[in-house]
């Protein structure tokens, strides 16, 4: 490319979900360029949609890639291979295939975590029922069963009391005719789960935000308030050194997630990681000095990171899933707007359907019991029920 070409920088992201989505307005803002392959047409992201493919075949991706600065990730799930095959092409790859692979399985990571020394649950890689029932009977009688691959928001996971429990999963394993393990966890006692963010660029510099709080309902996040509340200094500090001891063990670049439990012993444990923009991030967009979206395009870039700072006392977010059983949402944008000025409604351009993340309400304030209240108020005026 001549220098006046590369001017402007170009962003490419795989997949085409709401993450990317969110890349977009401050790409626009920060003078960058955002492409996105996407899954299929009319996605989330179809704004930057400049190719649609799969991105589980290597020619595909690489040749989305080839006229971008960075390649980044909407999601976790590209395959090694196909990251493999970019990073021997010279593509910028952020963040690269040898930190994704410990968002991709959680052996890979439980084991890494352990040898950085971060706090965890009690864990074990089980092959059959068992040694999933002698972890279950070491542990009080009940574990937590995860496939190590491919799960989120509350799926691949099961709260398991007898090992015959998840007969099917070694079953499918024992089909992969590729061997294999389940991870087994000790089913923890906490008084609540916690978030802390991470951004890191590839020339090691980060920063940290607040730690948060999160309310999670059947498997899947509800609720963030930033910062946690009753979150002491130690707890603050001890979050973000982990966090920040993560991010640098693992390499990573852009945004990490570290999803925490706090014990009832008032411990930190390390529950899932995401390396990219993260549901518990998402009051950044009016609650921090600095996104999560635009400081995952400056951290992959290697630009200067920005301030995290909130910018009010008090942030939540409350996401709107499923959607009205008729309406689209756009139907009932006036209502929420009249009723609940101070909110920030943000949409995902998906249809309505149980269950799904279909957008978020954002609100800032100074009394955290009325920023919660017109959080909910005005996410509750996209739903039927």
């Amino acid at each position: 490319m001549g220098e006046e070409e590369r001017m402007t920088r170009i962003v490419g992201v795989v997949g085409g979900g709401q993450l990317a989505r969110m890349m977009i307005a401050p790409a626009v803002e920060l003078g960058v360029e955002i492409r996105v392959l996407a899954e299929d047409e009319g996605m989330s992201a179809s704004l930057a949609a400049t190719a649609v493919g799969d991105y589980r075949d290597a020619a595909t991706v690489l040749a989305f890639a080839r006229d971008v600065d960075v390649v980044t990730f909407d999601h976790e799930h590209v395959p090694q291979d196909v990251l493999a095959t970019l990073v021997a092409e010279g593509v910028a790859v952020h963040p690269g295939p040898d930190a994704l692979k410990f968002a991709q399985d959680k052996l890979v990571m439980r084991a890494r975590l352990q040898e950085l020394g971060m706090p965890q649950p009690d864990w074990a890689a089980v092959t059959d029922v068992a040694e999933l029932q002698a972890f279950i009977d070491d542990h009080g009688g009940r574990a937590v069963v995860k496939t190590p691959r491919g799960g989120y928001d509350g799926k691949g996971v099961r709260v398991v009391s007898a090992g015959t429990e998840a007969e099917d999963w070694f079953a499918t394993l024992a089909e992969d005719a590729r061997g294999g393990a389940l991870l087994v966890e000790e089913l923890v006692d906490f008084t609540r789960e916690l978030a802390q963010q991470v951004a890191r660029r590839p020339s090691g510099a980060v920063r940290a935000y607040p730690v948060v709080e999160t309310v999670q309902r059947g498997g899947v996040c509800a609720e963030v308030i930033a910062p946690a509340p009753h979150a002491g200094e130690r707890l603050q500090q001890v979050a973000a050194e982990i966090g920040v001891s993560i991010a640098e063990g693992l390499d990573v670049t852009g945004m990490l997630a570290v999803e925490l439990f706090e014990t009832t012993d008032e411990r930190l444990l390390v529950n899932e990681l995401a390396m990219r923009p993260h549901n518990s991030g998402h009051w950044s967009q009016d609650g921090a000095v600095t996104s999560q979206f635009e400081q995952h395009l400056r951290a992959v870039l290697d630009l200067p990171l920005g301030d995290t700072d909130p910018v009010a006392d008090w942030a939540v977010m409350v996401n709107i899933l499923g959607g009205p059983d008729e309406d689209a949402l756009d139907a009932r944008f006036a209502t929420a707007m009249a009723e609940h000025p101070q909110a920030k409604v943000h949409t995902y351009g998906k249809p309505p359907r149980p269950g799904r993340k279909v957008g978020h309400v954002n609100v800032i304030g100074d009394d955290l019991d009325d920023v919660a209240y017109q959080a909910r108020a005005a996410a509750s005026v996209f739903l039927d029920s």
